[in-house]
């Protein structure tokens, strides 16, 4: 049985503060959540266990997520100077979808339209409760996402598409092979 690992992750601070989004590796995670097929459940990092965060990655047989290429990884780059994405076999979703489209959809905007649920919050919701030292809800908003991706990526393998609404309403799909 291949171990699946869906994966996302919070930060501390914002592209704002850290002076740029060329400076992903200065926003540091507050918490990173996966949940691993292999395991059947969830697994909540603290910034204090992202080497084992990243450990688990490693030993995934695949990683599937949204936008982490791009950004999760860099920010995973900003904590262990040995953190090396080429290592870890990966699906980033929204590089699969940007192949074909020729601009960027939203997690929520793909889980709306295809399975009609919505994120229950984003990330400078999240960065407000690291600072009121909320990392519960942190950890419970990292957890919904990650389902959401989980959900979006099992749709997309099964229907051979996702759904979308353009930028003029109209509902599109959008052929993916994953």
């Amino acid at each position: 049985m291949s171990n699946i690992v869906y994966f996302d992750l919070e930060t501390q601070k914002s592209a704002e503060e850290v002076g740029g989004w060329n400076k992903i590796r200065d926003m540091r995670m507050s918490v990173g959540v996966t949940f691993s097929t292999a395991r059947g459940t969830y697994q909540i990092y603290p910034e204090s266990r992202v080497n084992d965060l990243i450990e688990e990655l490693r030993r995934a047989d695949r990683v599937v997520g949204f936008n982490i290429l791009r950004f999760d990884y860099e920010v995973l780059a900003g904590h262990s100077p040995f953190f090396d994405r080429s290592q870890i076999p990966t699906l980033d979703m929204l590089v699969e979808l940007q192949k074909t489209l020729p601009h960027r959809l939203s997690l929520d905007s793909i889980a709306t339209a295809t399975l009609g649920i919505e994120k229950t919050s984003d990330g400078m919701q999240a960065i407000r409760w690291f600072r009121e030292g909320k990392l519960i809800e942190i950890a419970e908003y990292c957890c919904y996402d990650v389902k959401i991706t989980k959900l979006v990526h099992e749709y997309g393998h099964t229907q051979h598409h996702l759904i979308f609404k353009d930028r003029f309403g109209n509902t599109r799909k959008i052929p993916v092979s994953w």
